[in-house]
């Protein structure tokens, strides 16, 4: 079973993949590419309107070279982050016409993206939600800024509700979920989305 966790920063994608993995032992958990990258290796990547396209492009690639290192179902593994999440925050930056990413660059994303999430079996949104609002964290490493999380969050409902980019795959595509509620609820419905996946694929 391969998932993916997506969306906008500090609303609980990180908490889903550990609690996930604490208590699903047979599960890999695929680190989120900026820690890889930036955090533990040779790259500053910067974010917001200074994001470049060799920020977000060496993301979107390494993103996609671990989706392909898991080519079936039966290996167990779960992603923070897919390859869709560089496409929404190269969209903001390219909304504010600040570096060299552009909507041509975005649309340039497009189709690498589209063709790696065959690979996944579930890709999981966690959408900013009034019901359920999460405490933007402050840890030196994630913005801190409410109204770039919230910008980001309303690109990624523009990918997942509004089909903007026609981002998933038309053959093999995984099954798109939002986790919404409190963390064990987020829990509960993955579990469910796995049980429905393994259930159709019998």
């Amino acid at each position: 079973m391969r998932i993916a966790i997506s969306g906008s920063h500090s609303l609980g994608k990180s908490t889903v993949v550990n609690d996930w993995v604490a208590l699903n032992g047979e599960y890999i958990r695929e680190e989120e590419p900026y820690r890889v990258l930036s955090l533990r290796g040779p790259y500053e990547i910067l974010f917001r309107d200074a994001s470049t396209r060799l920020h977000n492009g060496i993301q979107l690639y390494y993103s996609i070279s671990r989706l392909n290192r898991y080519s079936t179902p039966a290996q167990h593994v779960i992603f923070d982050r897919a390859p869709v999440d560089y496409i929404a925050y190269s969209q903001y930056t390219a909304n504010q016409r600040s570096t060299d990413i552009d909507d041509d660059f975005v649309l340039s994303m497009v189709s690498a993206a589209r063709e790696s999430l065959d690979r996944l079996d579930i890709l999981a949104f966690v959408p900013q939600s009034d019901d359920w609002p999460v405490a933007m964290e402050d840890d030196g490493i994630r913005p801190v800024d409410h109204s770039y999380r919230d910008e980001v969050d309303a690109i990624f409902k523009e990918i997942y509700r509004d089909d903007r980019f026609d981002i998933l795959p038309k053959k093999s595509p995984p099954l798109l979920i939002e986790l919404v509620g409190s963390p064990e609820h987020r829990l509960l419905q993955l579990a469910q989305a796995v049980e429905q996946v393994q259930v159709e694929t019998r």
